[in-house]
């Protein structure tokens, strides 16, 4: 996750905190682009989603003023790969 951390830690430090920037700072650590998600998480934050398609096979994180965050998890069983499960039983 230090990769990640480290791709998204200027664009923190610039307050740049668009979406499309993070997405592509990803991508640029060679993520596909149709498996890297990037979303809007309030005004001075953003959500991501990344479907590495190797163990551990996600990693999810968030950037904000104060931090980023970035960790690795196995997928949903009963979701779509990163995704997680739509509703009930």
């Amino acid at each position: 996750m230090g990769r990640v951390k480290s791709a998204l830690e200027p664009l923190r430090r610039r307050g740049d905190f668009a979406p499309d920037n993070v997405r592509e700072a990803l991508t640029g650590l060679g993520y596909s682009a149709g498996k890297v998600q990037a979303y809007q998480d309030g005004p001075t934050g953003v959500g991501f989603l990344i479907d590495i398609g190797v163990a551990p096979w996600c990693v999810e994180g968030a950037m904000s003023r104060d931090s980023t965050e970035a960790d690795a998890f196995g997928g949903y069983p009963d979701g779509t790969g990163c995704e997680p499960p739509s509703g009930g039983h």
